[in-house]
């Protein structure tokens, strides 16, 4: 039995193995600066989706970047005004796991959310960049499921201890470029829990739609080819449902034209698996 590996494309329900080396689109991005080079390779092999093991397609992104509270959806729900700047935070990137992994959860995450995201991949380096040239430097969207231990975050105050154990940022399986979305604007994210319908939103719902956000951090930090930003969760996360993610709950993120992402939970009971809780200072 022979095992094929590589880039494809999904076409009519299968995946089209390419003929190159490239081993990840990252790799894609950082010689080429987009996934154009990649329409004239011609097709090793045709897999059925359902007989496909579907890995990360990015690799290890050298920087993740996300941004907290971008829906008027999330705001109305927490009860908060609306942000005159990004709340922007940089995730470790080796909390990036596969599509479909199981992500287990650390004894001490108290309460592990989900945020059901759309994600976006620079293709071309973006420094103090203009909001005209953000769309044309992306090389793609995909689904991503911002994972946060909500009492991390309260007791911390740090964004990116909240959301770097690994595992916590599971990326979708496929990407879309920007030339294949009907409209860039209204990008639907949807996700589901157990199969039940949780967040629905579009980013039109964005505060901070995505040339501006992308323009604002561009403006501090040079953003390079395969580096993904989190573009923020709508309404609908277990923070605001008071329910959180539990041993064996199934997460699936949707986003318009990309293959759905879906992660699977884990919480170990074995009591000899001891974390260091960080606690409430004493004052």
């Amino acid at each position: 039995m022979t095992t094929d590996a590589g880039l494809g494309r999904i076409e009519d329900g299968a995946v089209a193995l390419l003929d190159t080396a490239f081993p990840h689109i990252g790799v894609v991005l950082e010689q080429e600066g987009s996934l154009r080079c990649l329409a004239s390779c011609a097709v090793r092999r045709r897999i059925p989706i359902d007989e496909a093991t579907l890995v990360a397609p990015l690799g290890r992104p050298r920087a993740v970047w996300g941004v907290g509270l971008n829906y008027v959806s999330k705001a109305a729900r927490t009860g908060r005004g609306l942000p005159e700047q990004p709340i922007l935070y940089l995730a470790a990137s080796s909390g990036v796991s596969a599509p479909g992994a199981q992500v287990v959860i650390p004894q001490a995450a108290a309460e592990p959310d989900y945020e059901g995201e759309i994600a976006v991949v620079v293709g071309r380096r973006l420094y103090r960049a203009n909001e005209s040239e953000v769309w044309p430097a992306i090389a793609g969207i995909t689904a991503a499921n911002d994972m946060t231990a909500r009492d991390v975050m309260r007791t911390t105050s740090v964004p990116a201890l909240a959301k770097s154990y690994p595992g916590f940022t599971p990326l979708g399986p496929s990407l879309r470029t920007p030339d294949d979305l009907s409209d860039r604007d209204t990008i639907r994210v949807r996700t589901l829990v157990n199969g039940e319908l949780v967040q629905d939103d579009t980013s039109a719902g964005m505060i901070f739609p995505v040339p501006d956000l992308l323009s604002r951090l561009s403006w501090f930090t040079a953003l390079e080819p395969g580096d993904v930003v989190l573009t923020g969760t709508p309404a609908g996360t277990g923070q605001d449902r008071a329910c959180f993610l539990a041993d064996g709950d199934e997460v699936r993120v949707e986003v318009d034209g990309v293959l759905p992402l879906i992660t699977r939970v884990v919480r170990p009971e074995d009591a000899s698996l001891r974390d260091h809780r960080l606690t409430e200072p004493v004052s």
